[in-house]
């Protein structure tokens, strides 16, 4: 076999500031849009299918106090106190929140795994410090929200809130009770009225579960998602949406939801995800034991690889034994003519990169600094839905949807590229360099093709009018990886037919949730 030639790469401070200047940004909010108003509000979602709740009424919330109550009519009076002297401030914090709440926290999402998708630089002796849960604001901290992390948190926090929002329908549609500016016709309403009952109120429901799950997931930023909620809750109050005791209900119902996804998140397997050294070594003893050659950190020095154990977390979809059967066949041995032939493919790519290549490359690049491969999907699906006008449950049972196949593709994916422990390009051919980074774990099989597999095949059920354009960005998503020098075109290719099987079962769960 040819001998194969290892060049570090030396990652300084300057390096990773390069990385993130280069890779896209985070778009900013959709500050823009209309307020919520969906053409159905879902009448029935009290009677669907919850993902871990063992029915909509698990979580008792108490009947609410009578319209015609001092109590009532005192929070009625408070609403028209906010509104008798309105700020301009106050005006845009109900224009934003309006848009949606299941849209809104998931952007605050996405800006809070961007802020913290910063890998830690090296300590002086040469190792690597490792973000602690215990320890979250001391450096690095925590956490590192690398795409495996990042496709766990959207899952978790969608999935919450759409078991929260199933029971809140529940809880609506039992107790009946008018919105505030149908009690009191004088109130101002700021907002779209609806025809379903305030109490619980929707949007503290989400707030609530978003926030238990947010807090759980990023330690470090609690006073943030604190002050969040808060702010959410004030512009339903200012805007005449809802009184105190909806929002109160609301945010109680949410928590308790979030309680059950947090008692599952603590026991999902995901804290032990990241490697030591001994199993970094078995992995690499395992792929010679087979006569292949392991894949290597080519940073200086050797970073340990992106959380190897990932692939054995909990998955949402199916368990543990459809996880490994979802495992591909191996790749092309090292040895291979289809090897080189592959690797010469993605070194001609690289030599002689188009306009047009490029640009899809740092499109769909989504690196340090960013939302993620799996964020950039809900950011695709978030402008989809807006357009759909969805109502807030439905929001969030597509979002769960969407999420929980990225988060259970992410585990397929890594079991796969642990399970082979294959090189990338760069380190079969030092001559190829990259047009954005070289990802700090094994090449087989892609991640962005198993993300955007997974996430096109649910996206093209839930809105199959634009199934083949979801088709198309998954296969732009999976090539940027190849003619940006990262990937070889089996990676992608087998990932986009992993993430599509992935796909597949949330379409099974979506047939069967009685949303359809």
């Amino acid at each position: 076999m040819k001998k194969i030639i290892i060049i570090p790469v030396i990652i300084t401070a300057s390096t990773l500031l390069f990385f993130i200047s280069c890779n896209k940004q985070v778009e900013g909010r959709t500050d823009n849009t209309p307020a919520l108003n969906p053409a159905n509000v879902d009448l029935n979602a009290g009677t669907w299918k919850p993902i871990l709740l063992t029915g909509p009424a698990e979580f008792p919330v108490p009947a609410p106090i009578a319209t015609t109550s001092p109590d009532y009519i005192a929070q009625i009076n408070e609403i028209k106190t906010w509104q008798a002297d309105l700020t301009g401030e106050e005006k845009q914090i109900v224009k934003y929140w309006s848009a949606g709440a299941v849209l809104r926290w998931n952007e605050i999402l996405r800006e809070l795994v961007s802020k913290h998708n910063l890998p830690p630089f090296q300590n002086a002796d040469g190792s690597y410090p490792f973000p602690s849960a215990n320890n979250p604001l001391a450096y690095p901290q925590f956490p590192f929200a690398n795409p495996p992390y990042a496709a766990r948190a959207y899952a978790y926090v969608a999935a919450a809130q759409y078991d929260a929002l199933v029971a809140a329908w529940h809880y609506k549609n039992l107790y009946n009770r008018p919105a505030p500016y149908t009690v009191d016709a004088t109130l101002q309403v700021l907002i779209p009225k609806s025809t379903l009952s305030s109490y619980p109120s929707e949007d503290a429901v989400v707030a609530g579960a978003a926030a238990e799950m947010m807090k759980l997931l990023f330690p470090g930023d609690q006073d943030y998602i604190n002050q969040k909620l808060e702010e959410h809750e004030r512009a339903r109050l200012i805007a005449g949406a809802n009184v105190r005791s909806d929002l109160e209900a609301g945010e109680a119902l949410g928590k308790a939801v979030a309680q059950k996804f947090v008692t599952r998140a603590r026991g999902d397997r995901a804290g032990a995800a990241a490697s030591n050294q001994a199993q970094w070594t078995q992995m690499e003893t395992d792929a010679l034991a087979r006569g292949e050659t392991p894949w290597y950190s080519l940073e200086l020095p050797k970073r340990p690889p992106m959380l190897p154990l990932f692939g054995k977390v909990k998955a949402f979809l199916f368990d543990s034994l459809t996880a490994i059967s979802l495992r591909p066949g191996p790749p092309p041995s090292v040895s291979s003519q289809q090897m080189r032939t592959e690797t010469e493919e993605v070194y001609n790519y690289i030599k002689n990169p188009t306009r047009e290549n490029t640009r899809i490359v740092h499109y769909w690049a989504d690196g340090v600094g960013t939302y993620t491969p799996p964020g950039h999907w809900d950011a695709i699906a978030a402008e989809d839905f807006i357009a759909k006008n969805f109502s807030e449950v439905r929001w969030a049972r597509n979002m769960a949807l969407l999420n929980m196949a990225l988060m259970d593709a992410g585990i397929v994916c890594w079991d796969t590229k642990y399970f082979y422990f294959n090189p990338r390009p760069t380190q079969l051919n030092p001559a190829i360099k990259t047009l954005t980074g070289i990802p700090n774990f094994p090449a087989y099989i892609s991640g962005h093709s198993t993300f955007s597999g997974a996430a096109a095949t649910i996206l093209g059920h839930i809105i199959p009018e634009k199934a083949t354009a979801y088709d198309a960005m998954a296969r732009e998503a999976s090539v940027s990886r190849l003619v940006g020098g990262i990937h070889y075109r089996s990676d992608c290719e087998v990932g986009l037919l992993v993430g599509k099987n992935v796909g597949n079962y949330a379409i099974l769960r979506a047939i069967a949730d009685g949303a359809e």
